[in-house]
């Protein structure tokens, strides 16, 4: 049951059409998903094979909540980032940035929603010292909301900022660049070694992150360079007040 909603839900969001008319805020299919979802997400003893379908339709969903409706938000999503199991966090994070994320028209009041509950001292401790399929996840969440909420005083005592200009030091991003040097540098390694390469960096770099919650003109690089660029502003401009 629980994968036939993640895969309705996966294409009522690509689908606005389907999503008008039948997922709308009010409809009484997306009443009775959402309430099942509700169910099976704060069972603290539920299977991670069974959670993870759910987490997921809940991420499909993230634009048909209204700004007021955080019940998704508060225990039952930012409870599963202290999972022990990598898979529920990762995807709990991916869930969590496709509310926070700039395309859905209530991420302000969703990050501000987020940083009141407390969640990010865990998503930087997620960045520094969590799995690495689980690490990329949680920067992007933490840049939306610095984008979003640059004045926040919990952000600033979290040292959100520090983190933001240490992220680029992340192995992603070292890595990365050695590859495009190896990809459109070094133009006379053997075509079946530059294949092998690239299936291993799409493999083990999670370039779901474009597919999953970024617009097109997004990567990693944009995002970072944004929320790094809007904190400092914010701090600049605070300075000069004091």
């Amino acid at each position: 049951m629980f994968n036939c909603n993640m895969e309705i839900t996966a294409v009522a969001e690509e689908d606005a059409e389907l999503r008008t008319s039948a997922l709308y805020r009010n409809s009484p299919a997306r009443k009775s998903i959402v309430d099942q979802l509700v169910i099976k997400i704060t069972d603290e003893k539920e299977d991670p094979e069974l959670l993870i379908p759910c987490i997921k339709a809940v991420g499909n969903l993230a634009t048909t909540f209204e700004a007021t409706d955080t019940r998704m938000i508060g225990d039952p999503l930012l409870r599963l980032l202290h999972e022990t199991n990598n898979f529920v966090t990762k995807n709990a994070c991916i869930a969590l940035t496709k509310f926070a994320c700039t395309s859905n028209y209530f991420h302000v009041e969703v990050s501000k929603a987020i940083i009141i509950a407390g969640a990010a001292t865990q998503l930087i401790r997620l960045f520094y010292f969590g799995h690495w399929n689980v690490q990329l996840h949680a920067l992007v969440l933490i840049c939306y909301i610095a984008i979003h909420v640059p004045g926040s005083e919990e952000l600033a005592q979290a040292k959100v900022l520090a983190v933001l200009k240490w992220a680029p030091k992340h192995h992603y991003f070292t890595d990365h660049e050695k590859l495009n040097k190896l990809f459109y540098a070094a133009l006379d390694v053997p075509e079946n070694e530059v294949a092998e390469a690239e299936a291993c960096m799409h493999a083990t770099y999670g370039w779901e992150l474009q597919r999953s919650y970024m617009t097109p003109a997004e990567t990693l690089y944009t995002l970072l360079h944004k929320a790094t660029s809007t904190s400092d502003l914010y701090h600049f401009q605070s300075s000069k007040r004091c």
